[in-house]
């Protein structure tokens, strides 16, 4: 889907050889001011002040995927309409 809207990836990690620590998620938290958590057409939005490392994981306690960052917005999870909203 990225490919068709001609975004250009800058980090691409596989999610089993290279897992997201719980350091690289807080990082993450630092770093964006909205994070929207997504599980297909539902989802939710909060403020990253109010995020947690538990809202970035999923029902087995790893990390959801994917997980998109654009600008100062963290989309967690798969909702085609979030990916939509984000890039716009």
């Amino acid at each position: 889907m990225l490919r068709k809207k001609d975004v250009a990836v800058r980090e691409e990690r596989p999610a089993r050889k290279q897992p997201l620590s719980d350091a690289d998620a807080k990082a993450l938290l630092r770093s964006v001011s909205e994070v929207i958590v997504a599980r297909g057409k539902s989802s939710r939005r909060l403020a990253a002040k109010d995020a947690t490392i538990e809202d970035l994981r999923g029902n087995r306690g790893a990390f959801r995927a994917p997980i998109i960052r654009k600008g100062r917005t963290l989309l967690v999870g798969f909702s085609e309409a979030e990916l939509d909203k984000l890039l716009g």
